[in-house]
């Protein structure tokens, strides 16, 4: 994968534009399992061609019904969702141990990075308790799942910019039928994928930068 990148406090911020997400999945598995204590970690800002990802918690009622995007089984949490070219997905390679954090944190700080990012363009976001991700006016426009080994997290939050929205309609979202889903162009927030994706990686790398108290 080329990237550019930059150093910002204690994180790596490393864009790397579209990659598949086979790729971008055996890479962070890789990172995850050669780290060391002191290896900074690392936010990865990227956009993925076509595809649905399948969590630890997939059940094969909710999956797509028909069609010709593939469809892959990776080792996060969660139960079924869509990628798609349009669509920022910030990757974070986080070792929780070093920074005092908890997984339960980890969701806390990819959602409010996203309520606060949505919040700068006056867009009012939210979480729901049960459901994790962030959510406008009842419809999902960021999902998140974690994985954790070794006490070091990978995955992250995909947030919905500018994309075809119909791949969802195959599926039940994170695994709820009938769940709406809405996108940051559709609430009035005009970005570039890729811009967006940077600006929610470097608020996620701000709340990493502080204490874990800060987002609990």
């Amino acid at each position: 994968m080329s990237a550019t990148a930059a150093v910002t406090r204690l994180s790596i911020v490393r864009s790397l534009g579209v990659v598949p997400c086979a790729e971008a999945y055996a890479a962070m598995r890789r990172f995850t399992d050669d780290r060391q204590a002191d290896t900074p970690d690392e936010l990865w800002v990227v956009e993925h061609p076509p595809v649905y990802t399948v969590g630890q918690a997939g059940r094969p009622e909710h999956f797509p019904r028909g069609g010709a995007i593939p469809l892959e089984r990776i080792d996060r949490g969660g139960q079924i969702t869509y990628h798609g070219p349009g669509q920022a997905v910030v990757y974070t390679l986080v070792d929780l141990v070093r920074r005092g954090l908890r997984v339960r944190d980890l969701v806390r700080l990819l959602e409010q990075s996203v309520i606060d990012l949505l919040g700068s363009y006056n867009v009012a976001a939210e979480r729901k308790v049960g459901a994790p991700g962030v959510y406008v006016a009842g419809a999902k426009i960021a999902a998140l799942g974690l994985r954790v080994r070794h006490g070091c997290a990978y995955h992250g939050v995909a947030l919905n910019v500018d994309m075809d929205l119909a791949p969802f309609t195959a599926i039940d979202p994170c695994g709820y039928p009938g769940l709406a889903v809405t996108q940051c162009r559709d609430v009035g927030v005009a970005g570039e994928t890729q811009a967006l994706g940077r600006s929610l990686a470097a608020r996620i790398d701000d709340f990493l930068d502080h204490s874990p108290e800060s987002i609990r």
